[in-house]
């Protein structure tokens, strides 16, 4: 008998359905409840059990089948509580042909299987795989039973649990896994994150990479590969690198202050830059807001991705910034070391006043005029007006007012503070934490171990822009990107995986805390709920929006229909902690209360609530406590979340040209009047303005280290868009989630400079949608 006739004769093949993962979430407010149902030949049908509010069960159930070569094995995937709905609760199939996948004429053999799940209709949204192990020895009695294999086993843990998951029983779990390209390392398992980015994670050390791991290296060779991997997504977090991108960056962590004898110019010859040169090239202008040569001792490259970056041979630093969107001045000390120090933006001075620095980089300035000087600028307020709080609607003058407040003078003596530059946040967090906040209010002494040089402002501002990319690195499980775009930052409702997370938290309240009082910048931005909250601002419905938009828009639109007999909702919501999804009351009993068309409004503003600010309200506490050691709450209340922002953060130098190019239009046209308006108004503006209309249209200041090319909705990259809509007496709209503002068609230009500046200024919520 030919080996063909032998595999068509009946065979039993074992099944075992270990799991599925990152599955559709079809409902946005809980997690399925899926199970499998597999069917041979459509007449042998087996069931799994039913895993509990996952995206990714764990089965590793195994059944039994009668088969031949040609035989169809169909994989179903169903959500149990929709299963008696009109779509079954549809998760996804795979259809599988036996004879491909596996020989019968094989006395022992066995295959695992990876698929991806597919549509039944063109209607459903399908995604996710499938895991399955089909094996087959000759030796095996028929049967249709089946046992179910590990059936009491939990299912897998979260990313952010797996670094305390218990190391032994993670091993026997996936000491056999395997992916599409073949097994991996014992110990070691394939994930997904949120972002459908593949990760793997090595229970041995508890740790996880981007990288594949494979079965020919040696431990010492992982440890090394996890710690290349590991340094080159600290460096890239700022630009959200995707796995299989070659992580090729600038090294911000070599940035050295030494001083430079040779330097590269734009063109790629040699010369030699004094000190003295480089203050008069800054003075001159050459680095100003435009395009044209690169400043001397700059040079432009690209990585891999061909993303540009730029490189300052003067001071061996490397930036994502391009140096000509940018004001500087240089200065120097005996030892020639060149720093860089940003200036005002404010404008240019008025005239015959001049700007000067200290021997100790100290800025004052002279007026020519009356022969006379003065520590403040003159392009700012002299002082308030007491008769009205102008100051609570200007946002320079609400500075003046928060800087001149006796708790906010820097105290006699210095506050000393030696840091490693490759170990900035574990050194910064022992240093910080062991001062008084009456010590970190002193004046700040930064020093780098191993590098000389005196802290004029330059090092200290070095210091808290290093330090901020490191502490805000989601690699800590600390803080993670929004939902809404990969630039601004919330607090992981996850960082419960460090055991030290609370005390962490107070630590970075307190950095925030000291860049304030010391006048430093950070170089991270929060989303806009989170400034809220600093404020102890109620949030609602509009906050949800920077923070999850697919949620936002499902509960805009339960509050814009009627929801009787088609929302199946209690008040309470499904809340996953390290891997495990649990039921949270929203108000007492709230699992045992329908929503209804008559309490919806209630339901909304709770779980809005919730998503914010409930589940990260022990992380918040420790983080304003340690803002608070440093800034008393009722002097940071001047301000408004808008303004709260550039505090931290500082005014982004905006390039109009750049916003001009990349913005689409609705409606209009570049060349109608009202557009010619609207760019006229905003050259017009200074930068406060400028930032506050980039946060009024796309809910914050912060631009992509690219650019506007490179602005994010919440669905992707949105460039900046104008739409014709309204009427010519009401104020434009902006819709963030799209980065677009409403624009009517208004008649005249003081018209649209009203309106716009009316939105833009004197709203906080009112006119957004």
């Amino acid at each position: 008998m030919s080996t063909t006739r032998q595999a068509q004769q009946p065979a039993v093949i074992s099944v075992k359905v270990v799991a599925a993962e990152s599955l559709y979430k079809r409902d946005v407010f809980r997690h399925p409840d899926p199970f499998s149902v597999i069917t041979v030949d459509g007449s042998q049908t087996k069931t799994t059990k039913t895993a509990k509010k996952t995206l990714n069960p764990y089965w590793n159930e195994t059944f039994s089948f009668n088969v031949k070569e040609d035989s169809i094995l169909v994989i179903q995937v169903f959500d149990q509580k929709k299963f008696k709905k009109k779509d079954q609760g549809f998760l996804g199939v795979v259809n599988i042909r036996v004879g491909d996948v596996i020989d019968l004429s094989v006395p022992n053999s066995e295959e695992t299987i990876t698929r991806d799940l597919k549509k039944s209709n063109e209607t459903l949204i399908v995604s996710g795989k499938i895991i399955v192990v089909i094996s087959y020895s000759r030796n095996r009695s028929s049967t249709n039973g089946s046992s179910r294999n590990g059936s009491s086993a939990p299912p897998p843990a979260s990313a952010a649990s797996t670094a305390l998951a218990d190391a032994n029983n993670q091993n026997r779990q996936y000491s056999s896994f395997e992916d599409q390209y073949g097994r991996l390392p014992p110990g070691w398992e394939r994930r997904t994150d949120n972002y459908g980015r593949t990760y793997y994670v090595d229970h041995n050390s508890r740790t996880t990479t981007w990288q594949r791991p494979t079965l020919d290296q040696t431990e010492s060779e992982r440890g090394q590969q996890r710690q290349t991997t590991t340094e080159a997504e600290r460096r890239q977090h700022r630009g959200r690198t995707l796995p299989g991108e070659t992580p090729l960056s600038p090294d911000l962590s070599s940035a050295s202050t030494s001083s430079v004898n040779v330097t590269v110019n734009a063109t790629g010859d040699n010369s030699p830059v004094s000190p003295a040169a480089a203050v008069s090239m800054a003075a001159s202008g050459a680095t100003t807001s435009g395009l044209g040569e690169l400043p001397a001792g700059w040079e432009q490259r690209f990585t891999n991705e061909g993303r540009p970056y730029f490189v300052d041979h003067n001071t061996r630093t490397t930036t994502w910034v391009d140096p000509r969107r940018q004001q500087y001045i240089r200065t120097y000390g005996s030892n020639t070391t060149i720093q860089q120090q940003p200036v005002s933006q404010l404008g240019p001075l008025p005239s015959g006043w001049e700007m000067r620095l200290t021997n100790t980089a100290r800025v004052y300035f002279v007026d020519h005029n009356t022969k006379t000087t003065t520590w403040d600028d003159p392009r700012l307020p002299s002082s308030l007006d007491q008769s009205v709080p102008q100051y609570k609607r200007d946002f320079r003058r609400k500075v003046i007012y928060f800087r001149s407040q006796p708790a906010l003078r820097i105290l006699p003596g210095q506050c000393h503070i030696k840091v490693r530059r490759d170990r900035i946040f574990e050194d910064s967090y022992q240093e910080i934490m062991r001062q008084t906040p009456e010590d970190l209010k002193k004046r700040l002494m930064i020093k780098f171990e191993g590098e000389e040089g005196l802290d004029y402002g330059g090092v200290s501002r070095e210091f808290f822009f290093l330090l901020s990319h490191d502490m805000f690195n989601p690699f800590y499980c600390l803080f993670e990107y929004s939902s809404h775009d990969n630039y601004t930052l919330q607090i992981n409702t996850n960082s419960g995986i460090n055991p030290e997370h609370l005390n962490y938290f107070k630590f970075i309240g307190r950095v925030v805390g000291l860049g304030v009082f010391h006048r430093r910048f950070l170089d991270a931005f929060f989303v806009g709920a989170l400034y809220k909250m600093m404020l102890h601002k109620k949030v609602v419905l509009q906050d949800m929006e920077g923070v999850d938009a697919e949620f936002y828009r499902s509960l805009k639109w339960i509050l814009d229909n009627d929801i009787t007999d088609v929302l199946d909702l209690t008040f309470s919501a499904e809340d996953e902690r390290f891997g495990e999804i649990v039921e949270v009351d929203l108000k007492p009993g709230g699992k045992d209360i329908e929503v209804t068309e008559l309490n919806k409004h209630e339901y909304v503003e709770l779980i809005s609530e919730w998503k914010i600010s409930k589940r990260v309200e022990e992380q918040f506490k420790a983080f304003i406590d340690g803002f608070n050691d440093l800034i008393p709450q009722e002097l940071v209340n001047v301000f408004d979340e808008r303004e709260l922002e550039l505090l931290i953060g500082g005014l982004a130098e905006i390039d109009v040209e750049d916003w001009k190019k990349h913005t689409d239009y609705r409606g209009y046209q570049e060349s109608d009047q009202v557009i010619q308006w609207f760019w006229k108004c905003i050259k017009e503006w200074d930068s406060e303005q400028k930032a506050r209309l980039l946060q009024f249209t796309t809910g914050t200041s912060r631009i992509p280290v690219n650019g506007f090319k490179d602005l994010q909705g919440s669905d992707g990259p949105r460039r900046f868009t104008i739409e014709k809509a309204g009427e010519s007496n009401q104020l434009p709209k902006s819709h963030t989630c799209f980065n677009r503002v409403d624009l009517p068609p208004y008649t005249d230009y003081e018209s649209l400079r009203q309106k716009l500046t009316l939105a833009v200024e004197e709203t906080v919520g009112f006119g957004q949608e």
